[in-house]
């Protein structure tokens, strides 16, 4: 009787170890057991560098793999037909290190964003139009700052935090922050376009 083992792989499988077997990238399911246990431990490769590197493999090769071990099994994929094991040297976080990329980070991100915005005042001639604007409700020109800046500046950085609603200790909405969706898609497309430099270049790695 045949048993039928369902396979599913990401996109993209971050791993520490050097000896990488196909139930450390994959989540399987047989209803046999002892089948399932022979599947997960199925050598696919062994990392020979000693340098992060990163492996596109076929999942064509992995079924290839689990036939040649028991030709009985039927192989059912329900993840990427292509994926990549990206092979990270294991090291102890410097959370020294982490603080200071993310101090330098937030300043840059500050001044990067205040300049936008500053920019985006003098293109619109903001200044003058809340000039205008009390003008029209007082009657009088405004002498210096008005309520119309103050109200502005707190409005804008209202809006930015509900929109962006990066703070985890209390978020506002379950939906990932514009950011993560931006980082996940940008992530997606990288993937995409390693994969289809692997099969253009024919640089798949084969785990005969």
């Amino acid at each position: 009787m045949n048993e039928t083992l369902y396979i599913n792989v990401g996109q993209n499988i971050e791993v520490h170890k050097k000896e990488i077997f196909l139930g450390d990238i994959a989540d399987l399911w047989c209803q046999d057991k002892t089948v399932l246990a022979k599947c997960k431990a199925i050598k696919l490769l062994t990392i020979n560098s000693d340098k992060n590197t990163r492996s596109v493999i076929s999942i064509m090769k992995v079924i290839e793999l689990i036939q040649k071990m028991d030709s009985k099994i039927q192989v059912t994929n329900l993840g990427e037909a292509d994926f990549i094991i990206d092979y990270r040297i294991p090291h102890k976080p410097n959370h020294l290190m982490q603080w200071v990329k993310t101090i330098i980070i937030c300043i840059i991100t500050f001044c990067g964003a205040a300049f936008a915005i500053m920019t985006f005042n003098n293109d619109g001639n903001v200044q003058n139009i809340f000039d205008e604007m009390y003008f029209l409700v007082m009657g009088y020109q405004p002498e210096g700052f008005t309520i119309l800046e103050l109200s502005y500046s707190i409005g804008l950085a209202i809006g930015i935090i509900i929109f962006f609603n990066h703070f985890k200790w209390k978020t506002m909405v379950l939906d990932p922050t514009p950011i993560e969706v931006k980082m996940r898609l940008y992530e997606k497309e990288v993937n995409e376009a390693l994969i289809q430099n692997a099969n253009r270049e024919e640089t798949e790695i084969d785990i005969h």
